[in-house]
């Protein structure tokens, strides 16, 4: 179709026809400082492969062409320019150059440029993000990644500003940056960063070569700018993948820039990385915040050898940049020798594979390789089977052919690739030239299917205790209604883990591993005959491989008496994990749940297990619970997270996690009297500082539940007038539990299009509460009135967040189910908002069998 929606056929039309050389880009930003629009200009050189009179198009979003000009021939911009699209007729066989020169828009949606003012010192701050296609809205592209070209960057800014490209900075003349050409990359990872930012220099030098290194932020961040730690992060990360990729690092800079409204976590544009300034923290949060952050720094850094140095061909295969970065960045905080996370794969276990379980199990599921038909397919395609799912596979295929084996078929793919574009088929080849296998079986079971599969002990012992059969049954679930593909059967390469308690210590403690590999129905493993049985076996210890594991009916019980006793942190996260997972599959009631979480926590050394296991206890109870029950699963979920909180070592980062757990759900008059008087300094908790995002989290629950009103909230923010500041009030006035509060946040979200994408956020945030269902009720029919308009009239980015964020998932009834599905029906919507709907209701459907499982477990 035409527009912005291109598809995969057209960019394969336009690539057979078109070798693109070179981009100069003229932008005049002088009046970033008040907005609206700017000036400009793009000259492409390209080469065209087919005879004089081919017809191709160039991308462009703008509210206005001045000039076209194309091999000297200037075309009507009325004629040609239509549907953000640029139509280029009578082209030349051989050099081609075209000239565009348009008026650009700023945005305030996190995509483009971004133009965002600091109420602080009340200056602009700028900033590109072009993944996937928004290139096009700052100059004329051909917006496709396999189109690679250099890019020479010319910027005109207000004097006194900084201006920060994928070049180095040169000395600005009259206020003009001239940047000096790019290597040949893609259209989405060029950027430009522009503003009065506040900066940090170091250098990064290895063998006789230096890279200059920088990080920015604004300068009302400055204070909490703890550059010591990043640098440390990033050094690391050079040392550590330039010796595994055996390819120095192939740019001329790095810097990471922390800006705000940032829509994702960070973004690999190529020697200038943007970075969510939310990861520059005002107030002490715990060492899983550090490790996340970390894991972030990493995962872009390795961005600029996967993805920049060689790019996919095409978005079916995003899963090489973003799978591949994933699994490289915890591998590095694992195994370099001074990394402060050599835990980082128990982190991995419990959070980011929970993640990809959860969307694996929805109708939207995909294969990694997923198909991309266009765009629309690719934007909502950055999930948790891109990055998630690939990484464990990729996991799983390094204990398959090797860890040396595989780094160097990686080391063979960036040598022969560098800056250009590949397919699945080019990185397969080099990994079985180095490891000897044929991967092609491999890959059609892991790469080119859906969904997941469940691997359950089998035992048989005698009436001593003694082994006599042991096997592992693999289970392939059928896939979700809607779910294209056919439940697969796979190899995994996993281990048993045979766990017993020390008496002495009172640790479970593994007294034996078994590396095998697992295919088809039923695995014998002989190695346990005539073993005595272990109190504990763990299926894929050491989370090898991509499975739902479940526990035998003995080990379950044993575990469920000492989950929080297991010696090492990775074998807890995969049983908390496994338990979460039945829970989800209402094989474990929510109330039971509860008492496993309640019994084991408390004994939980890494404090991200802990804050997952919080997170997962309040939506366990909030949507999984028996209605009739929830009331009293809360009122005990919260007195323990205050008596935790009470107990916690002063200045922990447990003290805090618990802090914050108690303030999500603190409900009686005595709690919420002692989160105002936390607040008003009139009690204290020894070692507990109530800081800016620690008082922000008590006034938005003491908000939500009506003892807050604007005259409070509006207090809170005189303390803290910053863009953080701002959002955090948005959020508590929305979180009002009264009509009038619900009705002022409905609007602004939905009749209004004014609102930055950060404060639509957080006015979402606020606007849904799991404890106002009856204030929200009249919102889910309002809901399917407007959401398909909203989706055809904003920006993706926009009408994501509405989508996802205001659909009823807190009406856990028959009659949401029954309402969407006649939705689905009559509304005809796009396959990209079809599918953000459907994943929705999926929430809905299976929070409803398990109220069912946990309304039974209490009869």
């Amino acid at each position: 179709m035409p527009g912005t929606n291109l598809t995969r056929e057209e960019a394969q039309r336009r690539a057979q026809l078109l070798a693109v050389e070179s981009y100069e880009i003229e932008l005049d930003l002088s009046g970033a400082q008040e907005g609206g629009t700017y000036r400009s200009v793009t000259t492409v050189r390209f080469d065209v492969t087919a005879e004089n009179g081919a017809e191709s198009f160039i991308d462009l979003v703008a509210p206005a062409v001045h000039e076209v000009t194309l091999n000297g021939d200037s075309l009507d911009p009325a004629a040609v320019f239509a549907d953000s699209r640029i139509a280029l007729p009578g082209l030349l066989q051989g050099r081609n150059i075209l000239r565009v020169v348009a008026d650009c828009a700023y945005t305030n949606t996190g995509e483009g440029l971004h133009r965002f003012v600091d109420p602080v010192d009340d200056q602009a701050y700028l900033y590109t993000q072009f993944e996937v296609p928004d290139a096009r809205r700052v100059f004329a592209s051909f917006e496709q990644p396999d189109l690679k070209a250099t890019f020479q960057f010319t910027v005109t800014a207000p004097e006194g500003w900084t201006v920060i490209s994928n070049s180095p900075t040169p000395e600005p003349q009259d206020s003009v940056w001239v940047f000096e050409p790019t290597p040949r990359i893609s259209t989405y990872i060029t950027a430009l960063i522009v503003g009065p930012y506040h900066s940090v220099h170091s250098v990064y030098e290895k063998d006789g070569r230096s890279v200059p290194l920088g990080i920015y932020c604004r300068p009302s961040l400055a204070q909490y700018l703890d550059s010591d730690a990043i640098f440390e992060v990033t050094r690391q990360g050079f040392d550590w993948f330039q010796e595994k990729f055996d390819y120095a690092y192939p740019f001329k800079k790095y810097d990471q820039l922390f800006v705000p409204e940032f829509n994702a976590g960070a973004m690999e544009n190529a020697g200038a990385v943007t970075i969510r300034d939310q990861y520059v923290f005002r107030s002490k949060v715990t060492d899983a915040a550090y490790e996340v952050r970390a894991e972030t720094i990493l995962h872009e850094l390795a961005h600029m050898w996967f993805g920049d140095l060689v790019t996919m061909e095409w978005w079916n295969d995003l899963w090489l940049n973003e799978s591949f970065a994933t699994y490289t960045s915890i591998a590095c905080q694992a195994a370099h020798p001074e990394s402060r996370w050599p835990h980082s794969w128990t982190t991995f276990a419990n959070s980011m594979k929970t993640w990809a379980y959860r969307q694996d199990q929805l109708p939207s599921t995909h294969p990694i390789m997923a198909e991309i038909n266009d765009l629309d397919d690719v934007l909502v395609n950055f999930d948790g089977i891109t990055y998630a799912k690939g990484a464990s596979v990729l996991k799983q295929l390094v204990a398959y052919v090797g860890e040396d084996e595989f780094f160097r078929g990686v080391q063979a793919y960036f040598k022969a690739h560098a800056f250009g574009n590949t397919r699945l088929s080019d990185l397969l080849g080099a990994l079985e030239e180095t490891s000897g296998r044929d991967l092609k079986s491999w890959s059609k079971a892991w790469l080119e299917t859906a969904g997941i599969n469940v691997l359950r002990p089998e035992i048989e012992t005698d009436s001593d205790g003694v082994v006599t059969s042991f096997a592992i049954r693999q289970e392939a679930p059928a896939l979700p209604a809607g779910a294209k593909g056919e439940p697969t059967l796979r190899p995994h390469r996993v281990a048993v883990g045979l766990y017993d308690l020390d008496e002495a210590s009172g640790k479970l403690v593994r007294r034996e591993r078994i590396e095998l590999d697992v295919d088809g129905e039923l695995t014998a493993v002989p190695q346990l005959v005539g073993q005595h049985r272990p109190a504990v076996i763990l299926l894929n210890d050491d989370d090898l491989s991509y499975a739902k594991v479940r526990l035998d009916e003995q080990s379950l019980a044993f575990v469920t008496e000492h989950l929080g006793d297991f010696e090492s942190s990775l074998p807890r996260a995969l049983c908390w994990a496994s338990a979460w997972d039945m829970t989800r599959d209402a094989e474990l009631a929510a109330r039971d749940y509860l008492s496993l979480v309640l019994s084991g926590i408390g004994k939980e050394s890494d404090i991200g297990v802990v804050q997952s296991l919080q997170r997962q206890v309040k939506l366990a109870i909030d949507l999984y619970a028996d209605p009739a029950a929830r009331e009293a699963l809360l009122a005990r979920w919260t007195d323990a997270t205050l008596a935790h909180l009470r107990a916690a070592a002063p200045g922990s980062d447990h003290q805090l996690a618990w802090a914050r757990a108690f303030a999500a759900t603190a409900r009686t008059p005595e709690q919420l009297d002692l989160l105002d008087a936390l607040l008003d300094g009139s009690q204290t908790i020894e070692g507990l500082a109530v800081d800016t995002e620690l008082r922000w989290a008590f006034v938005q629950r003491l908000a939500a539940v009506g003892r807050f009103d604007e005259a409070e909230i509006a207090g809170e923010y005189e303390r803290d007038r910053t863009a953080a500041g701002e959002r955090h009030a948005t959020t508590a006035r929305a979180a009002r539990p009264t009509a009038e509060a619900k009705a002022e946040a409905w609007e602004s979200v939905v009749d209004s299009d004014k609102l930055p994408n950060a404060v639509q956020e957080a006015v979402i945030a606020g606007f849904v509460q799991t404890d106002q269902r009856e204030v929200l009720a009249p919102y889910a029919e309002r809901y399917f009135e407007v959401v398909k308009d909203i989706w055809e009239s904003r920006s993706h980015e926009m009408a994501q967040q509405i989508a996802v964020g205001l659909y009823p998932t807190v009406q856990v009834s028959q009659e949401t189910l029954d309402r969407t599905d006649a939705w689905l029906t009559s509304a005809e919507p796009t396959a990209a908002l079809r599918r953000l709907v459907s994943e929705s209701r999926a929430g809905v459907e299976r929070a409803l069998r398990a109220q069912r499982a946990d309304a039974a477990a209490g009869e």
